[in-house]
């Protein structure tokens, strides 16, 4: 903001706007629940309400921020009590107002040098994650591995894809990048992300393997194991495995420490994606979310979705960050500084795809230290309270039955009855505006999904949501 300039917003109209737009939010969460939890608008429609042109002359910022009311039912209510599809997308006063710091100083902390507190907060802060969660020493930033914080857990299976085809290749790469017999391993319950990646990384879908899942719709390693053995002799070299903490579709837990092993034996980088699960190690009685991790090269979660910091924020840890580095760095002049030549600092341009990055991590400092780590493990042992609760609640009507096991903080769950009968239903549910949910298929059985954890959800929202599906069901059933 320039002081003198007529063209800017001055420090003093930005102070009283501002605090316009700190009232909008906190008006908006008082009020979040009169809002339709799904949004019901029509493809375009938003944007046909919108001005056709840009404005010629400068606008008043109070009619600027009325033009929320056109943006307004455009809106699905992800910090809705009632938002249970996918998993959540937490969020704290806290995070928001660590991210408008953030937003506010705006550096851009590429390198060391170009912001130093940028570099050193978030290494300290990955540091202490690393002990909340009791995870192996091997990620503390004093090893030869350490941690990053990246947008989404999508770009920390991209990179650590990319390491493990850098510890294959050993930096000898053909002209499309990499070798054409370089074989990924996934279960069938995996995230799309790990599929991505792969394509990303040019090792393409044809070399993309999709491992058999048990009873439990967890990765089967036997299968895994013969699929790798049927690849080597073929001449494939198996390149990376990707294990999965708390699928997408039903909160399933691979067997890492089975997995881990398999890799070991064969050299395979193993990576874990504990996107959902990973926030709840901080509590020491559900740490069975951390098991077979001493075996693993690269380990990522979300505290964007089950530790009150708000979207985007993941983390991602490297047992050895000389290959991801190996990988990704390059110095071109205009980066070069004293710092980095004597490789006294962290990098963190190197551990990622972009060359900028935002001061994430001062959301993530202002949550762990505003709600400090027995706050923290409250809002995580309540989700898991709750959930058990709804658990006893659907078992307990015998129109309804569970799926999948429960684990963590998702129910799967159908009325007894088809498929289309269960498709109706879930439509029925999210038009009435008092709830949104998603679903997926188990075993070919359309399931819907319950998830737990927005932040400012209680056993009691729950409840009466429960309450409305059985409504719903009943009607539907006439």
């Amino acid at each position: 903001m320039n002081k003198k300039s007529k063209l800017h917003m001055n420090t003093q109209e930005f102070r009283k706007e501002g605090y316009k737009v700190i009232d909008w939010i906190a008006d908006y969460y008082d009020n979040i629940e009169e809002y339709p939890v799904l949004s019901k608008v029509k493809p375009g429609e938003i944007r046909n309400n919108l001005p056709k042109n840009p404005p010629q002359k400068g606008r008043e910022f109070d009619d600027i921020l009325k033009d929320m009311d056109l943006m307004m039912p455009g809106i699905t209510h992800w910090q809705s009590p009632n938002f249970h599809a996918f998993f959540p997308c937490s969020n704290s006063g806290p995070a928001i107002l660590g991210d408008l710091i953030s937003t506010g100083i705006a550096v851009n902390g590429m390198n060391w040098i170009t912001s130093p507190s940028a570099t050193e907060v978030e290494s300290h802060v990955l540091d202490w994650m690393v002990n909340a969660l009791n995870l192996p020493d091997q990620f503390l930033t004093s090893s030869l591995g350490g941690g990053v914080i990246q947008d989404t857990a999508s770009s920390s299976s991209l990179v650590a894809m990319i390491a493990a085809r850098e510890k294959i290749t050993l930096g000898e790469t053909n002209k499309t990048g990499c070798k054409q017999n370089l074989t990924v391993y996934t279960s069938s319950q995996s995230h799309s992300s790990i599929e991505k990646a792969a394509k990303i990384a040019g090792i393409g879908t044809n070399n993309f393997r999709i491992i058999d899942i048990d009873e439990n719709y967890a990765m089967n390693a036997n299968h895994l194991l013969d699929t790798i053995k049927q690849d080597i002799n073929k001449g494939f070299i198996p390149t990376l495995v990707s294990a999965t903490v708390g699928t997408t579709s039903s909160t399933a837990i691979d067997p890492v420490d089975q997995i881990g092993k398999i890799c070991k034996k064969y050299n395979i980088w193993l990576h874990v994606d504990s996107a959902m699960a990973g926030p709840a190690a901080i509590c020491p009685e559900f740490r069975f979310v951390n098991d077979g991790l001493e075996f693993a090269d690269s380990y990522t979660f979300n505290p964007h979705k089950w530790m009150l910091t708000n979207f985007d924020c993941n983390i991602f840890y490297v047992k050895d960050k000389k290959y991801l580095l190996n990988a990704l760095s390059i110095l071109p002049e205009y980066l070069k500084n004293k710092a980095t030549e004597k490789n006294d600092v962290i990098d963190y341009r190197d551990w990622g795809i972009p060359l900028g990055r935002r001061f994430r991590s001062l959301k993530l400092w202002n949550v762990i230290n505003y709600y400090g780590i027995n706050g923290i493990q409250e809002y995580i042992r309540t989700d898991m309270r709750i959930t058990q609760e709804l658990k006893s609640w659907i078992e307990a009507d015998e129109n309804f039955e569970i799926l999948a096991p429960t684990p963590l903080t998702l129910i799967c769950f159908k009325y007894k009855a088809n498929d289309d009968f269960n498709e109706k239903l879930l439509r029925k549910m999210n038009a009435s505006g008092k709830m949104y949910m998603s679903h997926t298929k188990l075993n070919g059985k359309f399931a819907i999904r319950f998830s737990i954890g927005t932040s400012t959800s209680t056993k009691d929202h729950v409840k009466s949501t429960w309450r409305r599906i059985q409504k719903c069901a009943i009607e539907l059933k006439g």
